[in-house]
């Protein structure tokens, strides 16, 4: 490090530390500062108090006021107590309150979490599903009010054949709204229908619509919260289009004009989707991050129900828990784009995942009994061989201009700095003879850029990885941790990933010697400083991400490692040199591109020539 970096150092220092102090607060805007704080958990002390009282309300109106609720209530609640019931199969576990009816907790039977407990998809007290309307002059809010169930048996297991709970709201013995929940033998599908059955006098003659509320706190189910919650959020499909969703990190409120064909409560790996018969319309979407260390975000959907007031209305629709695996999603609703809930990248690089990687994997996966980490040596392996020709290419090409580099030298010694055009032309001349194309070693690695960002897009999302050990990493999904820091570093996070420092460490490598194949020049020194800081920053982008991910970058970039290393052996720069004085004997034919590229040249020149005539 020399003088003039030092000082350069000290003063960045110096600066720091002055701005630091000159931005300090004053002690009068200390004190303003404590004051909001002050009156910010006060207001959260309130809000606190609030809605416990709610709660009490609540109770007292449909537990411990029994005569309140004859009095006053438009719907049947005598010797009424709350029930739970289930219906379950091999795949799902739902429990069902005769409380407002609804579903209380979602069991993914064939799961677990990070820490290897049940997953629970909705946790109990962490969701909404119910139905406010007006009725004799009173706003409903169904979840309020205690069910009747269709059946004296309170669990259902739907081993051979479907099998059906309805929960009925009374109004009287004639008059009810009915939730139905029907659930198949393995399946993630359970038909949702409501049914309002002679409810025209009961229900306010001035409603054209009945309101469905469905929300839930989505739990952390992964190993890292951060990372988990990038890919947590409200998805949405507007009907016979495209598949949308709302802000992944910030909150966000929506209502869509525009019909919707489902709505989806997705987070990393699993989803809960409702889907509807007939597409919703003037859907109420909101969306935040939860503000408790166990929840990742909040999700709530209003969605007008249009209501006539005939004797019988019903509401067809079906929730979907389960996996967000390609394949399933597609066997449930590929006619509806259900696995378009897998972030696969933008348009132009997810036909990629679609039809080559996930087909690929699938066949690997489906036809050997490998470990998931062979499985992804095999399929880097498979990608590396197709693109060997491109790579061949693109190194051909960069010692095509390595080899050339001293005539490029003499070249640019003959010409002034007041000559640049002409200089360029003479060097595109000794490529054009010598049949070299100046950006044949770019154009290869352009093509093979959206591989790389498809793939980047596929490991994090891959449900298949998720607890698939490898060597050293528990969970290809995730991190693969092999220390924990007992701090935290910035934009890097409190553990080491083994998988991430040797993807870092490869790309070092290989940066070197793609960097010895370079022609050196100014230039090319400067393009090199930053080609060598971004295996830095991926370090700490990577580091955090899925371990998989990180496997396959390392695995990819050794093999490439390799290739170069074999085609430098069988290529020798002074045939190389030879072959290229060969093809600068032989007549170049122009192609069009060439010809109309040195017309611009000629006219740029020749303008050039009169603005210093002009001057003159």
């Amino acid at each position: 490090m020399d003088k003039n970096t030092i000082i350069g150092l000290v003063i960045i220092f110096l600066i720091l530390i002055g701005f630091s102090y000159l931005n300090r607060p004053s002690e009068e805007q200390l004190r303003e500062m404590h004051r909001q704080d002050s009156i910010a958990q006060i207001e959260q002390q309130k809000m606190k108090i609030a809605a416990a009282k709610r709660q009490q309300e609540i109770e007292a109106t449909t537990k411990g006021n029994s005569d309140r609720v004859k009095s006053d209530s438009v719907f049947m609640q005598d010797s009424l107590s709350e029930e739970l019931y289930t219906l379950e199969n091999d795949n799902i576990k739902l429990n069902i309150s005769s409380r407002g009816g609804r579903i209380t907790i979602v069991n993914l039977k064939k799961y677990r979490t990070h820490d290897s407990l049940p997953l629970i998809l909705w946790k109990e007290n962490e969701s909404v599903l119910g139905m406010n309307f007006y009725a004799q002059n009173q706003e409903i809010n169904t979840e309020n009010f205690l069910f009747v169930p269709s059946t004296t048996t309170k669990s259902l297991y739907a081993k051979e054949q479907p099998q059906t709970l309805a929960m009925r709201l009374y109004a009287t013995s004639d008059k009810y709204i009915e939730y139905q929940y029907t659930l198949s033998p393995d399946s993630y599908i359970v038909d949702f229908n409501i049914i309002t059955h002679n409810m025209g006098d009961v229900i306010a003659t001035n409603s054209s619509f009945l309101t469905l509320n469905w929300g839930i706190n989505m739990p952390q189910l992964e190993k890292s919260k951060d990372f988990e919650n990038r890919y947590t959020g409200i998805y949405y499909k507007f009907f016979e289009d495209d598949v949308e969703h709302m802000s992944l990190t910030s909150d966000e409120e929506e209502t869509l004009t525009t019909k919707i064909q489902w709505i989806d409560f997705k987070q990393q790996f699993f989803s809960s989707i409702l889907i509807a018969k007939t597409p919703f319309s003037d859907v109420t979407l909101i969306s935040k991050n939860s503000q408790e260390a166990e929840f990742l975000k909040n999700a709530y959907a209003e969605i007008p129900l249009p209501y006539n007031g005939q004797t019988n209305e019903q509401y067809n629709m079906q929730f979907f828990f389960g996996p967000n695996s390609y394949n399933i999603l597609k066997e449930y609703g590929n006619d509806i784009d259900l696995p378009d809930v897998i972030n696969m990248g933008w348009k132009w690089i997810a036909w990629f995942n679609k039809y080559f990687v996930i087909p690929i994997f699938n066949f690997l996966q489906n036809n050997t009994t490998l470990n998931y980490g062979i499985i992804i040596l095999l399929l880097t392996l498979i990608i590396k061989i197709i693109l060997l020709p491109l790579t061949y290419k693109s190194y051909m090409s960069q010692a095509r201009m390595r080899v050339l580099k001293p005539q490029v030298d003499e070249i640019s010694k003959k010409y002034s700095a007041d000559k640049a055009m002409e200089k360029q032309q003479a060097i595109m001349k000794l490529y054009r003879q010598a049949g070299v194309n100046p950006m044949g070693g770019c154009l290869p690695m352009l093509i093979q850029m959206p591989i790389l960002i498809a793939l980047f897009y596929f490991f994090p999302g891959a449900i298949e990885l998720r607890q698939q050990g490898f060597l050293w990493a528990t969970d290809l999904a995730s991190y693969d941790s092999i220390a924990t820091l007992p701090f935290t570093i910035p934009f890097y996070g409190d553990h080491v990933s083994l998988f991430c420092l040797l993807m870092t460490a490869t790309n070092i490598v290989y940066m070197v010697m793609n960097n010895r194949n370079q022609p050196q020049n100014d230039q090319m020194k400067g393009m090199q400083t930053m080609m060598y800081i971004m295996p830095i920053m991926f370090l700490f982008i990577f580091n955090s991400y899925s371990s998989g991910l990180s496997y396959y970058y390392f695995i990819a970039t050794l093999i490439t490692i390799l290739q170069t290393w074999i085609i430098r052996k069988f290529v020798n720069d002074q045939k190389l040199l030879k072959q290229i004085e060969i093809a600068k004997t032989k007549p170049v034919k122009k192609s069009k591109f060439q010809q109309r590229l040195e017309s611009m040249q000629k006219e740029q020149q020749r303008r050039l020539r009169e603005q210093q005539k002009g001057r003159k």
